[in-house]
């Protein structure tokens, strides 16, 4: 299978992509705030053995997409690159995998187009439309400024030891964090929160599947992802040893729990997935 290195231009950005460019059943991965694609290097490789097509993209501002100047990142240009880089790759109703703000990303999309998305798996992502405590709103409201007060310099070995627990995650996510410069990560922590609206009539119109780290103490995950799940009558996976940077703290727990999921979604073959 040869892999598909793209690019799509999109108004002050331009996006970059991989595609393995093959298979009936298409898992589109988006990664966390600050990070890239490479957070889900070895969950696409498995993938992409069992048969899968996968399309892994850089967030404007990301990884190996651009900006241009003096742009600034908001959800809704995300939305709007997620909308385009389907269309672009031809992607009918793909499984979307979102990590952090890509899972908030993925959920409001899912919201928003229901008929073009097969399935969703969030992975340390808190609940868009969920109930909020006083604190949770007064923390959501602080957060940013709080950030703001930090060093440019002391931020991504900060964040990258709030996220991860295991010395090499720590290590991975301090060099992708240390990539972007802080005013820019301002901005996108506030087009994550921005994501969050809670609606305690809203329920998935999509199969859900829910997975966090054991440890990941960010935000309100490890509250809100059990009653997520409660809500919507599902199963969160639970993945041991691991903090918000599951697919690098716990990569091949990780994968296998991806691999459980669309054998359970019967988008690959059960034994498939016992030979994981």
């Amino acid at each position: 299978m040869v892999k598909i290195a793209g690019t799509l231009d999109r108004p002050t950005a331009r996006l970059a992509y991989s595609d393995s460019g093959d298979g009936s059943v298409v898992v589109v991965l988006t990664h966390g705030a600050g990070m890239d694609r490479s957070m889900f290097e070895d969950q696409a490789d498995a993938l992409e053995r069992r048969g899968i097509r996968v399309i892994s993209w850089d967030l404007r501002g990301h990884g190996d997409s651009t900006f241009d100047h003096g742009a600034r990142f908001t959800a809704d240009d995300a939305l709007a690159d997620l909308d385009a880089l389907l269309t672009h790759c031809g992607a009918d109703a793909p499984l979307l995998v979102g990590h952090s703000l890509g899972g908030n990303l993925v959920q409001r999309f899912a919201q928003q187009h229901p008929d073009r998305v097969r399935g969703l798996i969030i992975m340390d992502s808190t609940w868009n439309t969920g109930p909020l405590t006083l604190a949770e709103r007064v923390g959501l409201r602080l957060a940013a400024p709080a950030l703001a007060l930090v060093p440019a310099t002391s931020l991504p070995g900060l964040m990258a030891r709030a996220s991860a627990v295991t010395d090499d995650a720590i290590r991975r996510t301090t060099e992708v964090f240390a990539r972007m410069p802080k005013a820019r990560f301002l901005d996108v922590w506030r087009a994550t929160v921005s994501f969050v609206s809670p609606d305690p009539t809203s329920r998935s119109s999509v199969p859900l599947a829910l997975v966090r780290g054991a440890r990941d103490e960010t935000g309100n995950i490890a509250t809100a992802m059990p009653r997520w799940a409660a809500h919507e009558g599902v199963h969160e996976h639970v993945v041991a040893d691991a903090g918000h940077i599951v697919t690098w703290d716990a990569p091949a727990a990780s994968t296998d729990v991806l691999l459980q999921v669309l054998a359970e979604w019967n988008l690959i073959a059960k034994e498939e997935d016992d030979d994981a």
